[in-house]
């Protein structure tokens, strides 16, 4: 379209939102159908399609979500379709239970015959609203002329191309079809082909009268500069580590930036909370050429990111090849993901699927390199397995649990070296290892063995008892508390009475320290609680 055109366009969309105040509805018509002549042109609707779809790819590489398209008539909904597939054939489906794109508008039987295609009953329109507001749905992209603008609630969409004249209210419902908090959607972006910039403030304008609370619209400009300030936060933290050739480097880079960042105060804090603004200003912005320009570095910094923050550990094996085509994965589609990013990729380790607390696996550790994201991964690695083997021994899983947090609690107040911590580490794990299998030495099942743990937490007991009498009590214990316990046994203050006067003469029996029974019992009671799901699942 050339520029005179485009003048005539501005002006048309600006008179076209006065008329409408001013109710002249005849002059109205007219007007709106001339500019539908304008707006509805081939060459017009082609480049609007092309620059849609390429569009819409850049924004899904940086945060997945749907979009609405809003046209100025049906006939240029089904244009803009049909171009659009053209476009990307694979979008189209002519079932309404499959396919990318849909149309959503009015109709009827009696349509003219570009239009009955895309003309649906109640019910279809309602299934394919559910499709569309399903973040996991392929349904991908809505286009609309009235339908779905106001009332509509799809928190997942994120994009709204707006190629019809609107203003005031209107305009701030169909706004806020994509600015509902969604996941870590930071907000909605709204792409004009049209021209309603100045419509747009002066919505807001009406919107803050009326004691609209926040901010409705952020620029995307504006998020391009928290970008830039954020990157180079970023970059500042990781001043005097070169990572500058991080497309190439694959694995061991990822692993040497993160040990970098966490030889710093604070240091996986800060840069976790930087790097989340960061993302969050780059699903704003991502379309922009200056943020695109960026792109890699930023999703290099998320990836660094989730090897910091990233709880759980994969159990995949990789070669070093794999790792790097990983990596390579990440930092070309900007997209990343906690599934993908794994700590024991970014320092080349295989996790043993016999189970990580092996002697070999732990001097592997013990030569890390990196030496603090060695730490790291030894104290996330005993975190998962405390939980894991010991989440119905409550004596063991809190005295691991203390125990682990003593020791990072010194490392993270510089009160040990790295060395020291990583040696304490591995020594936990030992003895973790040990207890963990100690019911075969005992000769007790897993059950006997958490009340004997539960008895022998009281140090009198386990002075004036001996090991032999700790076991039978255990095992008594065990066997009569499986047979007793009922359903709803812990909610029901009768059923725990009568457990608790059995336990108490359990433990009479064999002489237990009478000063320290209360207590015994009300552990054991615990450690029945905790056990108790397990048992009733098996009976």
């Amino acid at each position: 379209m050339n520029e005179s055109e485009l003048a005539q366009l501005d002006e048309d969309v600006d008179e076209l939102a006065e008329d409408e105040e001013e109710g002249d509805q005849a002059k109205l018509k007219s007007k709106w159908a001339a500019l539908e002549k304008v707006v509805g042109a081939e060459p017009r609707i082609a480049r609007v399609a092309a620059d849609l779809v390429n569009h819409f790819d850049e924004r899904l590489k940086a945060q997945d979500g749907k979009a609405m398209l809003v046209a100025m008539s049906r006939e240029i909904c089904v244009h803009l379709y049909n171009e659009i597939i053209k476009l990307r054939p694979e979008w189209h489906d002519a079932d309404p239970k499959k396919g990318a794109i849909k149309i959503i508008m009015t109709g009827s039987a009696s349509d003219k015959a570009l239009l009955r295609p895309h003309i649906y009953s109640g019910q279809v329109k309602k299934d394919l609203e559910k499709r569309f507001k399903n973040p996991t749905d392929p349904l991908k992209m809505v286009i609309v002329r009235d339908m779905w603008l106001t009332g509509f609630d799809a928190p997942c969409v994120h994009t709204l191309y707006v190629d019809k004249p609107m203003k005031g209210h209107n305009l701030m419902q169909a706004i806020a079809r994509v600015n509902r908090v969604f996941k870590d959607k930071q907000g909605g972006l709204v792409v004009d082909y049209i021209g309603i910039a100045n419509e747009l403030k002066s919505a807001l304008k009406e919107y803050t009268a009326s004691k609209g609370r926040g901010r409705p619209t952020v620029d995307a400009a504006e998020a391009y500069a928290v970008l830039a300030e954020k990157i180079d936060i970023l970059r500042g933290m990781l001043h005097g580590y070169d990572y500058s050739d991080f497309l190439t480097s694959g694995h061991k880079r990822l692993a040497g930036a993160a040990n970098f960042v966490l030889g710093q105060k604070d240091g996986k804090k800060r840069f976790a909370d930087t790097a989340l603004a960061m993302s969050k200003a780059f699903s704003l912005c991502c379309t922009l050429d200056d943020a695109k320009a960026v792109w890699e570095e930023v999703a290099f910094l998320q990836a660094v990111k989730v090897i910091l923050t990233k709880r759980d550990i994969s159990q995949k094996k990789r070669t070093d090849e794999e790792r790097d085509l990983a990596i390579r994965q990440i930092i070309n589609a900007a997209v990343v993901s906690d599934e993908v990013v794994d700590v024991f990729d970014a320092v080349g380790l295989d996790k043993p699927n016999i189970g990580i607390l092996d002697d070999a696996f732990l001097a592997e550790v013990r030569n890390l390199p990196e030496r603090n994201l060695a730490v790291e991964l030894l104290e996330r690695l005993l975190e998962g397995e405390i939980k894991s083997k010991f989440s119905s021994n409550i004596v063991q899983q809190k005295k691991f649990s203390e125990l682990l947090a003593n020791v990072v609690k010194r490392y993270q107040n510089r009160a040990i070296e790295t060395a020291q911590v990583i040696e304490e580490l591995i020594a936990m794990a030992k003895k973790f290892r040990e207890a963990a299998n100690r019911g075969t030495d005992l000769g007790l099942n897993n059950d006997e063995v958490r009340f004997y743990d539960a008895l022998a937490d009281n140090e009198s007991a386990v002075r004036e008892l001996s090991d032999e009498t700790l076991k039978k009590i255990a095992h008594e214990l065990a066997e009569n508390l499986r047979k007793n316990l009922t359903v709803d046994w812990s909610v029901r203050e009768s059923v725990r009475a009568k457990l608790r006067l059995m336990v108490r003469r359990i433990l009479r029996k064999y002489k237990y320290p009478p000063d320290q029974q209360d207590a015994a019992i009300e552990l054991v009671l615990q450690q029945a609680d905790a056990l108790g799901e397990q048992w009733s699942a098996s009976h």
